[in-house]
């Protein structure tokens, strides 16, 4: 079971003072969080891609690429690299750089984004989206497999037989399709035999598992081999000393964030009985202290088959310290909890599996 964070790199209001730190600030202190989550054993941190004032990471292969040095054990990946409206050659590079900086620990998560900004912004059109994400993704996952590439699509000028450097450390490079949850991604993601993130922000996790089984077994009918496929969970969370205080230091920033969005896009009036409703067991957030997320992740695992759990923390901008402490305490304390008991739990199925 992998643990880690993600990050979106966050510049909004401080709920409290109302002071809004520069990108510069906010883009250096994500980086000691990247140090920190390698310090204490996590797996894997993810940096989203967004274009827009209040998020500061506009390349997340840069932002990583800083903590490449800095590491070394934990994966660094883009969550997500919003591929519609990026050119797939330079994604590529840029990871294929990280790769060769981080020595193979780099991925590329490919995902249409919860944002608009940047079709816009590199002049794409947004009728052309689902072509855009389909094309671009055909092109990327040629260039994982070949150093040298002949392609023509509908957006995006032909290729003939160039190649594409550097070419990265890992082979192939990772890449992952990340999802909100889509059933056309999902079966995308299986008939490629590509690893799977699914975004769970809402709602109860277990109403993914039936995607998840979707997933496999497409996969399978595909010709892939299940048991290496990963798939992974991006969920909101915070971990404090004791729950409470868990609860009631993320609740602020989370309200903020949620309703923010949630303006924008007409959403419901997000309050405390919302929140609280969510860090329930069945609920998509993980709050609370060390062994309450541990079994909340457990649990997931159990009942919906993740194989990586991602922690999105913050979802709006909170104090610097108060999110190294909870990566310090996912890493230190929960990490280990949940390691022990999937692999006591999956040790106790393989052997009723075989008694049986």
């Amino acid at each position: 079971m992998e643990i880690g964070i993600t990050s979106f790199v966050e510049t909004t209001p401080d709920v409290q003072t109302g002071e809004v730190i520069s990108h510069a600030q906010r883009l250096r202190e994500v980086v000691e969080e990247i140090v920190l989550a390698d310090q204490v054993g996590l797996d894997v941190f993810g940096i989203g891609e967004h274009h827009r004032k209040d998020y500061a990471a506009s390349s997340p292969a840069m932002v990583l690429s800083a903590a490449a040095p800095l590491t070394k054990r934990i994966r660094l990946t883009s969550a997500v690299t919003v591929l519609s409206s990026a050119d797939p050659v330079r994604v590529f590079q840029d990871f294929a750089t990280l790769d060769g900086l981080s020595n193979g620990r780099a991925e590329i998560m490919a995902g249409r984004g919860s944002f608009i900004e940047s079709f816009p912004l590199f002049g794409y059109d947004l009728n052309d989206y689902e072509e855009l994400f389909e094309e671009h993704l055909e092109l990327l996952l040629k260039i994982q497999a070949s150093e040298k590439v002949t392609w023509r699509g509908g957006h995006r000028p032909a290729i003939q037989n160039l190649g594409v450097y550097p070419r990265p450390v890992q082979n192939p490079l990772p890449i992952w399709i990340g999802s909100g949850g889509n059933q056309e991604s999902v079966v995308r993601a299986g008939l490629l035999g590509l690893p799977l993130m699914l975004a769970i922000i809402g709602g109860s996790p277990r109403q993914f598992a039936p995607l998840v089984q979707l997933y496999k077994k497409v996969a399978m009918h595909a010709g892939h081999d299940v048991s290496r496929l990963t798939v992974g969970s991006h969920s909101l969370g915070f971990v404090a000393e004791d729950t409470e205080l868990a609860a009631d230091t993320f609740f602020p920033s989370t309200q903020a964030g949620m309703n923010k969005i949630g303006r924008e896009r007409g959403w419901a009036h997000y309050n405390r009985a919302s929140f609280d409703a969510a860090r329930s067991l069945e609920g998509a957030m993980y709050v609370g202290d060390p062994e309450t997320v541990a079994q909340k992740i457990i649990h997931l695992r159990k009942h919906v088959g993740m194989t990586r759990f991602m922690m999105y923390v913050p979802i709006s901008t909170m104090p610097h310290d108060q999110v190294m402490r909870a990566i310090e305490l996912l890493g230190t304390e929960v990490a280990p909890r949940v390691r022990e008991e999937i692999t006591k739990w999956e040790a106790e199925t393989q052997q009723e599996s075989t008694f049986a």
